[in-house]
């Protein structure tokens, strides 16, 4: 079950910098200029063993006060429709301002959980000065400061209670029996709908030349070289409300719940635009949560082409993703139904890397002697020895090795252990795990 946790709240209140905590990363760009975060970012997290994606809504730059207060409530209301939890975020040094009274309104009346928390609690003198936010009626105000992460570990002790949680969480690495999922997922406009209706041989869907006709993901029972599977198109990236809203930030809140309840991913890119940074966004969210993918540049017909056109242009995606460069790239246009069939069937095909099991003994009698050939660099005067290694249990294809020193093995040797095993088994289109453990 996914758990989207939103962060909300005025410009410079700290939402990047307790995001970038959350995520364990720098991926937000934190300033002490107001407004920012331009493009909405989003990651994963987990507490205690409890997984959930973080939303940073992030602010606006903008000369008219106006419009960014407009803009701001214009998040809010986007958060509170599609996320399970908001964190609120107030600045404890500036204290109580017109606008946090403003989002405080909106947050009341929705039937969402809400954790207030007042930010940049640096030092005790500060902590009679949360009283005050009191006053906006949300009940319990959490004192933290997500520069250094003082308070955090009460909050989401808190905030996890109130997630869905598996009964067995084990249940959620366990692959079930039941028809494979692929969802087609893509920026706006980029002809999801479209793709999912030729495949149908219907217009099921609707689909208009509007970025965000699709109101919901919508759901397709489809059968294809005798194998069943569920089509998704994801493209619900419209508000049910009557409010103008921002495409971009929706589209990434809906393909959040679509992406993880997958099993393959068809990421639908436009051909004439090129492979964007919220392309690249939505990649890393599907590498991020174990995914099978493959990439789709769509309206191929409509771009000028020269010799090796495609190459250039696939040589380009592979360097954007990297470095998971071993990714399916097919070039096709939805309205010529060029390569339509091929890109189901590959999805199909990745599909089945996913689920592919090697046998230990097989595993070692290959990987073993290149390690032999190839150990591990010397690190501190330490010789790490791997021992043997075995795939374990989960849902994605993840290998464990087992060592004397795990703890001196870096990101270079673990890439190169994980392109050698793309090598022998094919597992394109698939993120891998591979982890070195005490033996």
């Amino acid at each position: 079950m996914t758990n989207i946790i939103a962060i909300v709240g005025r410009p410079n209140v700290g939402k990047s910098t307790l995001f970038n905590r959350l995520c364990g990363g720098r991926d937000a760009i934190v300033d002490t200029v107001s407004g920012v975060t331009r493009d909405r970012h989003y990651g994963k997290s987990d507490w205690n063993g409890f997984e959930f994606s973080v939303i940073d809504t992030g602010g606006y730059v903008d000369n008219s006060g106006d419009v960014f207060e407009s803009e701001i409530k214009k998040q809010v209301t986007l958060a509170i429709e599609e996320s399970d939890v908001i964190l609120f975020l107030v600045d404890l040094r500036e204290g109580l301002t017109a606008m946090d009274e403003d989002v405080a309104k909106m947050l009341r009346r929705a039937r969402k959980k809400v954790f207030l928390v007042a930010n940049k609690l640096d030092s005790n003198k500060q902590v009679n000065d949360i009283h005050e936010f009191h006053s906006l009626g949300l009940g319990e105000v959490y004192g933290i400061s997500s520069m250094n992460g003082s308070g955090t570990g009460e909050l989401l002790d808190d905030m996890v209670k109130v997630l869905v949680i598996p009964e067995n969480p084990d249940d959620a690495f366990e692959p079930k029996e039941e028809l494979p999922k692929i969802a087609i997922v893509g920026r706006p406009n980029a002809g999801k709908s479209s793709f999912v209706n030729v495949l149908l041989g219907n217009d099921r869907n609707i689909v208009t030349p509007e970025p965000g006709t699709t109101r919901d993901a919508i759901h397709s029972h489809y059968q294809y070289f005798g194998m069943d599977f569920m089509l998704i198109d994801t493209a619900g990236i419209r508000k049910k409300a009557k409010v103008v809203e921002d495409i971009e930030f929706y589209s990434v809140m809906r393909a959040i719940r679509s992406i993880e309840s997958s099993d393959v991913c068809i990421l639908m890119v436009d051909a004439e635009r090129g492979f964007e940074s919220q392309d690249l966004n939505i990649f890393s969210l599907i590498e991020k949560n174990h995914k099978g993918v493959v990439i789709l540049v769509n309206k191929w017909d409509l771009v000028e082409k020269e010799t090796n056109t495609h190459k250039y242009v696939e040589d380009a995606i592979r360097d954007e993703i990297a470095p998971f460069r071993d990714v399916p790239v097919i070039f096709t246009s939805v309205t010529q139904k060029q390569r339509i069939f091929k890109a189901v069937e590959t999805a199909i095909q990745v599909y089945k890397n996913k689920t592919k099991k090697v046998s230990t003994s097989k595993l070692n009698d290959y990987i073993l002697p290149i390690i032999e050939k190839n150990p591990p660099p010397v690190s501190k005067g330490k010789y790490v020895r791997i021992k043997y290694a075995m795939q374990l249990p989960t849902a994605f294809p993840s290998f464990a090795f087992f060592c004397n020193h795990p703890q001196y093995l870096k990101e270079p040797y673990k890439r190169f252990i994980e392109n050698k095993l793309r090598e022998e088994y094919d597992f394109s289109g698939v993120p891998i795990e591979v982890y070195f453990r005490m033996k």
